[in-house]
């Protein structure tokens, strides 16, 4: 039996001892490369839409109270978070109908908040020389007021708490009668 060249016993053209000559696989790495890179770039494009088209209408703005008064024309009828501080002595509450009313402020801005629900945190308690920061979530009025559909109180930091207990006082938010925290 005679051989041609490029005969061998595996068949006709194999590139075996040749070393430029490219393996078979080597031609499918960089179709999937291409495939990979373009899924990548559909799914970044989709996740940018996503996140594009979502802070249009529902996006939930949160602005201390100094600079939501500064323009609430651009702030009217959207969904917003005020945080300020309560204005000792401006909280009211009427049993029926359930409602709360009181007034925060920042930076010598004050807006005046209605909350028309019956429940709101323990926390949010009038405490003489102690701001209590105050957060609330719902849309400007065209009045300048607030009507909130939500009220978060923050509690004063552990560390202000402390010192007013070795003062001897009790802990603000507390029952009376409870013990100390």
């Amino acid at each position: 039996m005679s051989s041609t060249p490029g005969d061998s016993p595996e068949g006709p053209f194999t590139n075996e001892g040749d070393a430029s000559a490219p393996a078979p696989r080597a031609a499918a790495a960089p179709k999937r490369n291409v495939g990979l890179v373009v899924g990548l770039v559909m799914a970044a494009s989709a996740l940018a839409g996503f996140v594009l088209t979502g802070l249009g209408e529902g996006a939930l703005y949160s602005k201390p109270v100094d600079e939501l008064l500064a323009n609430p024309a651009k702030f009217a009828g959207r969904p917003v978070r005020a945080e300020g501080n309560l204005v000792h002595g401006s909280i009211e509450h009427r049993e029926s109908p359930c409602e709360w009313r009181f007034v925060i402020e920042k930076k010598g801005a004050k807006m005046p908040v209605r909350y028309p629900q019956c429940i709101v945190p323990d926390t949010f308690r009038d405490v003489p020389n102690m701001d209590v920061g105050v957060t609330v979530e719902g849309q400007v009025q065209g009045d300048g007021s607030f009507l909130a559909t939500t009220v978060l109180a923050k509690c004063p930091s552990k560390y202000e708490m402390q010192e007013r207990q070795q003062k001897g006082e009790q802990m603000p938010h507390a029952p009376p009668g409870a013990g100390s925290f």
